[in-house]
């Protein structure tokens, strides 16, 4: 590779990172800023003069924050569990057993991602009420409980394993549950935490279900109540920032923790279909 084309890709590589990352930036350089800052300043100024954390707490005297964080930790915690249980146990299925109708599963669950999710929420919505279950937590989870991406991913992940690893545990007498739970999810971690973070990301930005299934403003997930005071922090955007960066700490922290499993697991389940 010649020099000025190594100089473009680092070009367009940075040119990428401003564009991803840059407006988080800017929401975390505005939540730090004091009253006193003027924010439109032109040309803007990036760096805070005098930082502060007020704004952080502004936001949690206006608005129940930490509940709300609550009931979306709750959410998505619940929706990992279901996630990584269902989408393992569906994916080995899928994968290593030998069924009636597995192509047609799998199939099914190829043509799941394909339906947009506003041709459907009026069915979950109405199924949640026959089941009496709308204003609850436990609504805003189901939909989601297991995706199909999660399951596919899951899929061709146990696909990739040797057979030859499983044909020696039958010979040792070892039954599906115990050749699963032994051999199979030892060997997907990486995969797992794939799904981990792309669940717990899903359940914790996930807007409009909440906001339409829930109506108690105690039961609302952060996105939802944030949003739904926007009109209090209209005349501060220093607030909104802030409420910015509080919603997405959590995934920003649940990545660094898992990035080295992420990107084994993208390895796992990216090559063979």
């Amino acid at each position: 590779m010649s020099g000025w084309e190594k100089a473009l890709r680092y070009l367009l590589l940075l040119a990428v990172l401003a564009l991803t990352v840059g407006p988080f930036l800017w929401q975390l350089s505005t939540s730090l800023k004091s009253t006193t800052e003027d924010i439109y300043t032109s040309p803007p100024a990036f760096l805070p003069a005098h930082p502060t954390l007020d704004n952080y707490s502004g936001v949690a005297d206006i608005v129940p924050v930490w509940d709300y964080a609550l009931n979306s930790l709750k959410v998505a915690v619940a929706n990992v569990l279901t996630n990584c249980v269902g989408a393992a146990m569906a994916g080995y299925a899928l994968a290593r057993l030998r069924f009636r109708g597995r192509k047609a599963a799998g199939l099914a669950f190829v043509m799941a991602l394909l339906v947009p999710l506003e041709s459907i929420i009026i069915a979950q919505f109405t199924t949640m009420r026959d089941l009496e279950l709308n204003n609850t937590l436990i609504a805003v989870v189901l939909p989601g409980a297991v995706s199909a991406l999660n399951v596919l991913l899951m899929r061709n992940a146990f696909a990739q394993l040797p057979y030859e690893i499983e044909e020696a545990a039958v010979i040792d007498g070892a039954n599906v549950w115990q050749r699963f739970v032994r051999i199979g999810l030892p060997a997907v971690k990486g995969t797992l935490a794939v799904v981990a973070i792309f669940a717990f990301m899903g359940a914790w930005d996930d807007f409009l279900w909440p906001l339409i299934v829930l109506s108690d403003s105690d039961k609302f997930t952060l996105t939802v109540g944030l949003n739904y005071l926007h009109g209090t922090f209209a005349n501060n955007p220093r607030l909104v920032a802030a409420g910015t960066i509080i919603a997405v700490a959590p995934l920003i922290v649940m990545f660094a923790c898992l990035q080295r499993y992420f990107f084994r697991g993208v390895g796992e389940g990216a090559i063979k279909g």
